[in-house]
């Protein structure tokens, strides 16, 4: 009998990488797995997971908000509205007994596309946010963005060469995904200097030099909010990017799964791109993720979240519900998520001083952390670092010397990867390098997620440990 051997895969397998769950990653749940022993050695106390937006993560510890906690528990039983009367407010079981009529038990097959009632709710959410009719049957639940993106991109991908345009730094889901489907990365660099500003010419640069390269472009990427950068698109660059789209037929894939984490909301608004392509009467094809994962949500376990075709027509419509229908269902308990979050609590209602309180407090928790945050980094020797408006991450830059490059290069590791396994090794404080992002030849950052509780003890050990590092290779 044959082994089964690495070389009996798929070689796309070995060219997929997804840095936020790689070396440092893996390490981190090492050290933590090593602290439970009486003598572990290290020279930290805990792990702190800062390397991913995992809000509600042990040691991150976001509060999950309680309407949408109460809502999933009578969805899970029942019951529990008869077993525990005056527990749970007025409009928590009618929402529970709205679903139940609906969906029955959550242990069923829903409909592939998703909970129609759901559907129907996530378009009436769409059009408050934008003005403009949204159409429940062109939208889709999903088990989280990423099944969405996934989904999407490997629809889009054709033999021999398509490309996709993609922002870097960027979500290393992306580069992951075309590696899987033997498509291509077309990067185009955001303008640090410029509070990560999207350039135009940037992007068309990126699509001559792909076609130069023989790779058909196929579509574009925008993250906004950013992740890495946390950066918000302002409107005019929004609609001068909808034009782009137009003159080089390219599909927009919009990731707007941090809509709702804006820290300064009156001087950086999100505008999302389905307003704007209907303001602009634009014939562009859009497609618009959304999650529960973020937000003031932060229910990643759940794996919820959808996403809305404008301008697709129905023949492709009915081609994403085949492929959807592959996988069967997205997940009851993420899609039960999406509707706790796209129909939240109204004034009035008896859950909604509670809510309003819960997501007051989180809001105003990250944009403290982030500014505080930004403020101690940038004042760092060596170290510059936009103050992010939204998302829930930082991503400074790390001038490194000659010295640590040289360490670096010996150790096999990317210069700024070197740099984060110090930080992991010295503080238990995990994140992830900007070589995972990707970024400009010579240059080097980490991001670092502004989740963590305790920043001022936080950011002190950031600070020490700068400091030591420099000190022994050099500024």
């Amino acid at each position: 009998m044959r082994p089964l051997t690495l070389e009996s895969l798929n070689p796309v397998v070995a060219k997929v990488e997804y840095a936020v769950r790689g070396e440092l990653a893996i390490k981190a749940e090492a050290y933590r797995v090593q602290l439970q022993e009486k003598d572990h050695g290290l020279p930290f106390q805990k792990v702190i997971s800062s390397n991913i937006g995992n809000p509600q993560q042990k040691g991150l510890d976001q509060a999950p908000i309680t309407f949408t906690r109460q809502v999933a528990a009578l969805m899970e039983w029942p019951a529990l509205a008869e077993l525990a009367p005056g527990v749970f407010p007025k409009d928590v079981l009618a929402r529970a007994q709205e679903l139940q009529e609906e969906i029955g038990s959550v242990g069923a097959y829903s409909h592939s596309q998703g909970v129609p009632l759901i559907r129907n709710s996530v378009a009436k959410f769409i059009e408050e946010r934008d003005g403009y009719p949204s159409n429940p049957g062109h939208i889709f639940l999903t088990g989280g963005a990423s099944a969405g993106v996934s989904l999407l991109l490997s629809m889009l991908i054709t033999p021999p060469h398509s490309g996709v345009l993609i922002p870097i730094p960027q979500y290393p889901l992306y580069t992951a995904t075309l590696a899987q489907y033997n498509g291509t990365a077309v990067p185009y660099y955001l303008d640090e200097s410029s509070g990560w500003s999207t350039s135009i010419k940037s992007v068309e640069d990126a699509i001559e030099k792909a076609s130069s390269e023989g790779v058909t472009t196929k579509a574009l990427v925008i993250i906004n909010p950013g992740n890495p950068t946390g950066a918000l698109l302002d409107e005019e660059t929004q609609v001068k990017l909808v034009e782009l789209c137009e003159k080089y037929s390219l599909v927009l894939l919009a990731d707007e799964v941090y809509q709702d984490n804006l820290h300064r909301r009156d001087t950086y608004p999100f505008t999302s791109f389905k307003k704007v392509v209907r303001n602009t009467q634009s014939p562009i094809p859009l497609v618009s993720f959304h999650s529960i994962s973020k937000g003031v949500s932060g229910e990643c376990g759940r794996r919820g979240g959808y996403f809305e075709c404008t301008n697709i027509s129905d023949d492709i419509i009915a081609q994403i519900y085949k492929m959807v229908s592959v996988g069967l269902c997205p997940p009851l308990s993420g899609q039960i998520g999406v509707d706790c979050m796209v129909r939240p609590p109204k004034s009035g209602d008896e859950s909604y001083p509670l809510w309003e309180k819960e997501t007051t407090d989180i809001h105003q928790a990250l944009a403290e952390r982030t500014q505080l945050m930004a403020a101690r980094l940038n004042a760092l020797p060596g170290v510059s670092c936009v103050d992010s408006p939204g998302a829930l991450y930082l991503h400074p830059k790390i001038d490194l010397s000659e010295g640590a490059i040289a360490a670096a290069r010996e150790a096999g590791k990317e210069p700024d990867a070197f740099y984060s396994l110090a930080l992991l090794d010295q503080t238990g404080i995990c994140t992830t390098p900007g070589s995972g992002f990707g970024q400009k030849e010579g240059e080097w950052h980490y991001r670092l997620t502004c989740l963590c509780p305790g920043v001022e003890e936080y950011v002190a050990q950031l600070e020490a440990f700068h400091m030591r590092f420099i000190e022994k290779y050099g500024a």
